[in-house]
């Protein structure tokens, strides 16, 4: 399923680029690679799973209007795959979302409805609106074929690590379902079998971090509270879970404040923006690299759709901190 996603994105697709930068070895003690899916098209790796999705729809399906649930990134790749494909979308979002994704959906036609993430069930409003209006849905995560198009940056770090002559690594991934983990996980399986992949979360969001520590699926408390906006949903998907344990490696949990100095280091080392969610990979190498024990790291950079107020905050953080 990945292969033949990566066949659909050919020509839609950008293949992201594997950065790298000597000041970032030298602060993680090892080659540090990211990469730079926060340079996909809408802004984040999301295009490829909603691309794959759409495009798989059948006539009826796409007759109906797609439905999606997001905190902006799957947002925006389903509003440009569906306008694409000529198919109507409409995109549950928090109202606390940032106002570059919710502005960036709409400006790519899809309608968005808000709600209150903190005081409403968000899998409850949709399954409302499921009932009332008959939506197809592509849920952002638990769907194969969005994970199928995830996997392609999988697929894509393979034939990069050729070129770079990367043998053995280990692959930071920002997680929230796991979409991304899973399908990344899955096609290095098949390509790059001494790999390890390993999750990255925020801190008070490590659901599979400590779902994979104790063999159960673990729920977070709250669904609010971090700037990480991108990387936080209640739970991992009944699909994604099962492919993260039997993959992946342990989780690494980071502090929005790690977020936040990635950021600023990735701007001025690589000259990427990277929103706090898809910056926490590379925080994990940067900062928590006793946790880690390759020589290489490969960190996936998963968005880049942060609001100026946030990226400020980032800039003026990293100055303090040099004093």
């Amino acid at each position: 399923m990945i292969e033949d996603a990566y066949k659909r994105l050919q020509g839609h697709a950008r293949k992201t680029p594997l950065l790298s930068s000597p000041f970032l070895d030298e602060i993680s003690g090892r080659r540090v690679f990211v990469k730079a899916e926060c340079l996909q098209h809408t802004g984040s790796f999301k295009f490829r799973g909603a691309w794959n999705a759409i495009s798989t729809l059948t006539d009826e399906e796409k007759a109906r209007e797609v439905l999606a649930l997001s905190s902006g990134n799957h947002a925006q790749g389903i509003a440009a795959a569906a306008k694409a494909h000529g198919v109507k979308a409409t995109v549950l979002m928090p109202s606390d979302a940032p106002t570059v994704k919710i502005e960036n959906t709409r400006f790519l036609g899809a309608n968005v409805v808000t709600y209150d993430r903190a005081t409403r069930d968000r899998d409850e409003v949709a399954a409302k609106m499921l009932e009332e209006k008959g939506y197809t849905l592509i849920h952002p995560f638990n769907n194969p074929k969005v994970i199928g198009g995830q996997g392609t940056v999988g697929l894509e770090i393979a034939e990069q690590a050729d070129e770079f002559g990367i043998n053995d690594a280990e692959i930071l991934v920002p997680c929230g379902g796991g979409g991304l983990m899973s399908g990344v996980a899955t096609a290095l399986e098949a390509r790059k079998p001494k790999f390890k992949v390993r999750p990255v979360e925020p801190e008070g969001f490590d659901d599979v971090t400590r779902s994979l520590a104790t063999g159960k699926l673990l729920a977070n408390e709250k669904t609010s509270g971090s700037i990480c906006d991108a990387i936080l949903t209640p739970c991992a998907g009944d699909l994604t879970f099962p492919i993260i344990q039997k993959l992946c490696g342990s989780g690494i949990v980071v502090s929005d404040e790690d977020a936040l100095h990635a950021m600023a280091l990735a701007f001025k080392r690589l000259r990427i923006v990277i929103e706090p969610g898809g910056a926490v990979a590379l925080a994990a190498a940067l900062f928590h690299a006793n946790k880690i024990n390759s020589e290489t790291v490969i960190c996936v950079a998963s968005g880049g759709n942060t609001d100026p107020d946030v990226f400020q905050r980032a800039l003026a953080l990293d100055q303090s901190s040099m004093g």
